[in-house]
């Protein structure tokens, strides 16, 4: 038996409390892995929201990050005692997640860690994977440092603050976008050159289909309005990559920034990204695209705490990268 954390459908109320399984019912193949972190993410947070969209079916187990030792593996790629890390595909959503002692995945699921802890790859979890894509996909795209500034919009977050902390240690000229005042000493720290407000600034700049030319590239993780404004203020040429609809699903924009000035909107699925491109940007993380700040990114909670932690990020409070202490947590 195990300890978790299970999400359950009560008439239509989701519940969130600690249960023992038994890892009997694990499938014989794939690879059996002691928790040691997990992570709080938007998508977690809708795991156990009412009507939220992420989940289809339940009880489940949430956590789409997690992080730990192999305990068994029918793959030799894999041996008792690897520090590996997994997320993404149906991890925490159609699967049960992070927030228990034992996880079962997949083999190909699964990523070896080289240089990073389990808490130091949690901490940078689906999010931070999530904005090394974005950061990777722009310097694919010609993005260079010397093209000009490169805007982050929902920059306190947790894509929004890894990519400034990349973008920044590449020598980008990082501009933060931030709705929450209080996060500007952190995006400083992180290494953003100015921290603005939430765009648009003037709501009524959304009528004029093309606006000054901004920025040589962006990270948009809000969409809605905001992508909309970034899109017809990226220069000639400039890329956004997106990921993010904090801000809304929709998109009020024209097809002008796009044959005018040739913009690229550039979209970012870290769910079900190949195990091979998934691996070797893992590699990289650990490398070039290592976060210079994750220490001042983190804050740690215990996994009998975590829907304290999923509360607030509902509601947007949270800022960073909020780890879950799963070992030594129950």
């Amino acid at each position: 038996m195990y300890n978790a954390m299970v999400a359950r459908d009560n008439n239509g109320a989701i519940t969130l409390n600690h249960e023992k399984l038994d890892e009997s019912s694990f499938p014989g193949e794939g690879v059996v892995i002691r928790v040691h972190y997990s992570g709080v993410n938007f998508k977690d947070a809708l795991a156990v929201t009412p009507k939220g969209g992420a989940v289809s079916s339940y009880p489940l187990v949430p956590g789409i990050d997690l992080a730990g030792e192999v305990v068994s593996s029918s793959d030799p790629v894999f041996r008792p005692g690897d520090l590996v890390l997994a997320h993404g595909y149906g991890i925490g959503i159609s699967q049960d997640g992070g927030y228990a002692e034992l996880a079962h995945v997949p083999a190909g699921w699964v990523v070896p860690l080289d240089g990073l802890t389990p808490k130091e790859a949690v901490a940078i979890g689906t999010a931070g994977y999530t904005a090394a894509m974005s950061v990777a996909a722009l310097q694919d795209h010609g993005v260079s440092p010397d093209k000009g500034r490169v805007l982050v919009t929902g920059a306190s977050g947790g894509v929004g603050s890894v990519s400034v902390d990349l973008l920044s240690s590449l020598g980008y000229d990082v501009v933060a976008s931030s709705g929450k005042a209080e996060a500007a000493d952190l995006l400083a720290t992180l290494g953003a050159a100015s921290v603005i407000g939430r765009l648009p600034e003037d709501p009524s700049a959304l009528a004029r289909p093309l606006g000054k030319e901004q920025w040589a590239g962006a990270v948009d993780c809000v969409g809605g309005d905001t992508l909309a404004y970034v899109l017809s203020t990226t220069q000639y040429g400039g890329a956004v990559a997106v990921s993010g609809l904090t801000g809304g699903p929709n998109l009020p924009t024209t097809v002008l920034p796009f044959i005018l000035r040739g913009v690229a909107l550039l979209g970012m699925d870290s769910v079900q990204a190949d195990i091979a491109t998934r691996r070797a940007l893992w590699q990289r993380l650990s490398t070039d695209l290592r976060p210079r700040h994750l220490d001042d990114l983190i804050s740690e909670v215990d996994v009998r705490e975590v829907g304290t932690a999923l509360r607030s990020i509902l509601r947007g409070q949270l800022t960073g990268r909020t780890v879950v202490r799963v070992a030594d947590g129950f």
